[in-house]
């Protein structure tokens, strides 16, 4: 139980969406620097962690570092700390990822991976444990972070729309289906918001242990919020809301 806890915290915002990009002729709009991202993350009413996403200068016009990190609240830190950092540096013309760390801290486990993608050559060199690897890779593939970003920039929000994409994790390449079921009109501390809802079709059992598809609520406007993220799991669901960031412009 304390590894499902564990993913909880972190793997809600990191394994959420799994897709890969196709270069435009410029920034989209829905990622934007400056922007901050707070969530509350729950397993079965319990208030489990907090995320925060951020999207923070890069000294380059063309790019912005994607920072996600998660932590446990206290008293689920009493049995199984988490305190997850990824960091990923983001092309906002092509659309990809160049670089991205990954700093795991769960429990009494501490991993660092590092993933450099070389696009033009069709590879990604991994280095974890000491150990340095490089494989292929599919044309605009993303990473676990960067994902969520591209998804908010190119899927149209109206229902049916729909993308076949790739990600890699954990020296594979995996194919997702992305799909938007309806609009829905949500309500949380930011007010009423217009949302599409997306399901994300999930082919694997990832670090998410999880047990169906996965959604994701974006808001209808041009910046996009994911404002909820959802996800069953062995027992219960794992929910993550935005309680924190959310733009006045964009609420109904």
């Amino acid at each position: 139980m304390t590894q499902l806890l564990s993913h909880t915290i972190m793997t809600c915002l990191l394994l959420v969406l799994s897709m890969p990009a196709v270069a435009e002729t410029g920034p989209a709009k829905a990622v934007q620097t400056g922007e901050q991202l707070t969530y509350d993350i729950s397993w079965l009413n319990i208030l489990a962690g907090t995320a925060v996403m951020e999207v923070q200068a890069d000294g380059d016009a063309s790019r912005a570092k994607l920072v996600t990190t998660a932590q446990s609240r206290p008293a689920i830190s009493k049995f199984f700390p988490v305190d997850n950092r990824v960091e990923s540096e983001f092309d906002l013309h092509a659309q990809v990822p160049h670089h991205m760390i990954f700093r795991r801290r769960e429990g009494k486990n501490k991993e660092d991976i590092e993933y450099t993608f070389h696009h033009q050559e069709g590879t990604v060199t991994t280095v974890r444990q000491g150990t340095t690897e490089t494989l292929p890779i599919p044309a605009g593939t993303q990473d676990l972070i960067s994902c969520l970003y591209y998804v908010r920039n190119q899927l149209p929000m109206s229902p049916g729309a729909s993308l076949m994409l790739n990600v890699h994790h954990d020296k594979k390449n995996r194919q997702v289906e992305v799909r938007v079921e309806n609009i829905e009109t949500l309500e949380g501390v930011w007010g009423r918001a217009e949302t599409a809802q997306v399901v994300v079709i999930m082919p694997f059992k990832g670090l998410f242990i999880n047990k169906g598809n996965i959604r994701v609520w974006f808001t209808t406007d041009e910046r996009r919020i994911p404002v909820r993220m959802k996800a069953k799991v062995i027992i219960g669901s794992i929910v993550a809301d935005l309680v924190n960031g959310f733009p006045s412009k964009a609420s109904r």
